[in-house]
């Protein structure tokens, strides 16, 4: 098959071992920086003009999107569907995984744990807001944060209002959430393909750090997760129309909780902690659909 992998960095770790694992077996593989591809929309003839030739002969397309270009990266995946082109995530797919608030809507109304939410346009009743989340410590998120970025602790109701206060000040959109005191800085990945678990880590904060990112210096170890926790990960991904994607989630004395769901995960932590070879996963992921 043609496959296209749609990253802006051929160079990144997850974009290099899906390409290895697409040529181990046989197919041709491009990494297509989405930014330089042109969108042409013409009667019953959409196409994609990348430098120099029409991508008319792709089969199969990988979003790797980064966040900051979920605009027109979602443009260009959505001009495949529209030539027919199966990609493992649609654009609507990556679109409502992006919003944050959005996909929290749509997995609570499918009864999905997870931490008590709260979204507010720019309240000023800043304790109103933090006793619907149980009082502090409360975690404030930025809708559009990515890796741990614009993810606050706010340990003291002082300190949550200046963090509210300063937010709002930008008119920046942000969660309140319910602070998972037993979680003790830890949370697990589970890697979902083809609506399966295929690779789990257990995400641990460095020392005096409650974010667990790996970008932020967290370690990370191979888990076996509980039903429980196998459940909510792969209904998680089946809300949100995802067949490839990390799911993020909380171990709390109620049982799992959802953090977020990831639609470009990376592949580095959790190959390296598992020793599994998710990339070859997706790649097979993708010769079973285009078979049926």
């Amino acid at each position: 098959m043609n496959i296209v992998i749609l990253s802006r960095n051929a160079n990144l770790y997850s974009t290099d071992r899906l390409v290895e694992e697409g040529e181990k077996r046989g197919h041709k593989i491009e990494v297509i920086d989405p930014l330089k591809c042109d969108i042409i929309i013409e009667r019953e003839k959409p196409t994609i003009y990348y430098k120099d030739r029409y991508l008319d002969y792709v089969d199969a397309v990988i979003p790797r999107i980064g966040a900051s270009i979920t605009f027109y990266g979602c443009a260009v995946v959505r001009q495949f569907e529209m030539m027919n082109v199966f990609t493992i995530a649609t654009s609507d797919a990556i679109q409502r995984s992006r919003d944050k608030l959005r996909s929290l809507q749509r997995l609570s109304k499918a009864g999905i744990g997870m931490p008590k939410t709260v979204f507010t346009n720019y309240s000023r009743d800043v304790e109103e807001v933090i006793e619907h989340v149980g009082g502090v410590p409360v975690i404030i998120k930025l809708l559009e944060g990515t890796q741990g970025l614009g993810v606050v602790l706010a340990e003291t109701k002082n300190a949550a209002e200046s963090v509210l206060e300063a937010f709002n000040g930008l008119e920046a959109r942000v969660i309140v959430q319910e602070f998972i005191k037993e979680a003790k800085g830890a949370d697990l990945r589970a890697l979902i393909v083809d609506g399966q678990v295929v690779g789990a880590m257990k995400r641990q904060g460095k020392e005096g750090e409650f974010r667990s990112n790996l970008h932020r210096g967290g370690s990370a170890n191979i888990i076996k997760l509980n039903e429980a926790e196998l459940r909510l990960a792969i209904n998680a991904a089946r809300v949100l129309k995802l067949p490839v994607c990390g799911v993020d989630m909380l171990q709390s004395a109620r049982g799992p909780l959802l953090l977020e769901v990831n639609s470009t995960p990376g592949l580095e932590g959790i190959e390296e902690a598992t020793g599994k070879n998710i990339a070859k996963s997706i790649i097979t992921y993708i010769e079973r659909s285009k078979r049926i």
